[in-house]
């Protein structure tokens, strides 16, 4: 595997795990995710993962025009590359979760390698006196449903995404998944540079140790061969993994999203403090910092030239 001259660093910047009484920080709505996701860029991410959110009432939302104007604000203002998610939320449909990447034609798409028990529904102890009605039912409801991401639906995204340009961030949830994408790549679905983000510390998925984060980049050496990776992991596992994962080749992907503390005990006001902490970590480590535009030739992606927004 040929040893990148440059991190990248991503930028996590909402998701759709988290509910805003979580943390007084945490980008709700549109504004403060443009906001959180520009200042993270600035501060050295060089690309930027964002989900959309409605700005009624916080909660995670399939709406293509919230998206669009998520994602078209970001471009105004700053040059990162920015990754849609497809994951969107669990209870979301393949086709709303597929449909902003169809309609926007992103440079970076996330597309999840596989089904999961995707559960965060102890978060919901954390809530006495939640902002809105639906957080506490939102979380709890997670310990029922799957994350669900079959073969064919794969193929149809493997597809959706060929067709428009856009590159697969892989997430990965457990190390069965990366068989799974080798077995796309035999069938001629996924096109090189492979970029694989190893997604650690779920409940559901693979437990956030550098042993299995050891163990997933040699299973995936020998599965695929030559990729780009890059590792995410969730709460309090955030830094130490990720730190990790810069010492073995990989990149950096941190983030509200993942995590909504930048030290045991205090809030990160924004992702943009943690980006400023992997980067520190990085710098100390002797690494350089990847621009988006660098970024972009890492990664083999076609330009925000190329985008519908």
């Amino acid at each position: 595997m040929t040893k990148q001259k440059k991190i990248i660093i991503t930028a996590a910047v909402t998701g759709a795990t988290h509910t805003p009484s979580l943390s007084p920080y945490f980008p709700a709505t549109p504004e403060q995710i443009i906001e959180d996701a520009v200042k993270a860029h600035q501060a050295g991410a060089a690309v930027v993962h964002v989900h959309a959110r409605d700005p009624k009432d916080c909660s995670p939302t399939p709406d293509l025009e919230i998206m669009r104007e998520i994602v078209t604000s970001i471009k105004k203002q700053c040059n990162a590359a920015i990754c849609v998610t497809t994951g969107g939320a669990v209870w979301m449909s393949s086709e709303q979760r597929l449909a902003p990447a169809v309609e926007l034609k992103p440079e970076l798409a996330s597309c999840n390698a596989g089904s999961v028990n995707f559960v965060f529904s102890d978060l919901a102890s954390k809530l006495e006196n939640p902002k809105y009605d639906w957080e506490i039912p939102y979380l709890k409801r997670t310990n029922e449903l799957v994350f669900t991401n079959t073969f064919s639906g794969l193929e149809y995204y493997l597809n959706t995404m060929n067709e428009h340009g856009i590159r697969p961030e892989f997430e990965v949830y457990d190390v069965g998944m990366i068989n799974n994408i080798a077995y796309f790549i035999n069938k001629g679905l996924v096109k090189k540079p492979v970029y694989l983000q190893f997604v650690m510390g779920i409940l559901g998925g693979i437990p956030a140790t550098v042993d299995n984060l050891v163990y997933m980049v040699k299973t995936a050496r020998e599965q695929i061969g030559d990729f780009v990776w890059s590792c995410a992991a969730a709460g309090r596992s955030q830094m130490p993994l990720v730190t990790a994962a810069l010492t073995m080749g990989g990149n950096a992907r941190v983030g509200l999203e993942d995590n909504l503390y930048l030290k045991p005990g205090i809030l990160a006001k924004s992702s943009a403090e943690q980006v400023i902490q992997i980067k520190e970590i990085a710098e100390r480590l002797g690494l350089e910092i990847a621009s988006a535009e660098e970024a972009r030739q890492i990664l083999g992606l076609k330009g925000n030239d190329k985008v519908n927004f």
